[in-house]
């Protein structure tokens, strides 16, 4: 927690001054970014400085943290949402585009943020972001929990399905389904018609819109049923 936020000591020893706790979570993350999380471990960032895994062990207990550090520092600032054309609606879709940039940006994201864990500032004022745009629009506090958790997962299953690994196993699976379908395809009509007219050839914007379009409008008929003045 004082890593995260900021309010940890500096080291009064250790080994030279160009060791940080921002150049070490910098490095982790360009090994992320260029190789997967998994690629990231506590003597692959010492060797990148030229130090002993254990130097790095004044500045950052261990990888636990390490991700913390790196998910937070990844996510970046607090969106600002107040250019946003519109209503509350557009400033919650430009929250949920923004938001699945980083997860194409940085890949190993998705699987970092999966279950329960301890919040840096960061994600944290992306969270604040979202409910500020809910609560403005008029819905209640447990709306808006439940808003955010549909506009957010409904992110996340795009971005699971346009990332790194996944992707490639969505287009090996891809190309199986289409030679078994070339074969048995009187078996399953609708589905191969769907194949046939396109619905398996969208861009990576277009599920992400046609979700958010479906979310908002629900959203909408929500609020406006209940007379909100927003």
């Amino acid at each position: 927690m004082d890593l995260l936020w900021g309010t940890a000591g500096r080291p009064s020893r250790g080994p030279k001054p160009s060791m940080s706790v921002d150049r070490i979570t910098g490095t982790a993350i360009e090994i992320a970014d260029a190789e997967g999380l998994a690629a990231v471990s506590m003597q692959r960032i010492a060797a990148a400085f030229g130090f002993t895994t254990m130097s790095l062990y004044r500045y950052v207990p261990g990888k636990a943290e390490l991700v913390a550090l790196m998910i937070d520092t990844a996510i970046g600032d607090r969106p600002d949402l107040g250019a946003a054309p519109g209503g509350w609606r557009d400033r919650l879709a430009e929250w949920a585009r923004r938001c699945l940039r980083l997860y194409v940006h940085h890949p190993w994201l998705l699987a970092a943020t999966g279950g329960n864990r301890v919040m840096g500032p960061n994600e944290l004022g992306w969270l604040d972001a979202a409910l500020a745009v809910l609560a403005d629009a008029g819905f209640t506090p447990v709306d808006q929990h439940d808003a955010f958790l549909l506009v957010n997962g409904h992110v996340r299953s795009v971005a699971q399905y346009t990332t790194g690994a996944d992707r490639l196993r969505v287009d090996e699976w891809s190309a199986d389904l289409g030679e078994r379908l070339r074969r048995h395809g009187d078996r399953f009509p609708a589905l191969v018609a769907a194949i046939e007219g396109g619905g398996y050839s969208q861009t990576t914007d277009e599920p992400l819109e046609f979700g958010l379009r479906c979310l908002l409008d629900g959203l909408d008929r929500l609020l406006t049923g209940r007379g909100s003045p927003g």
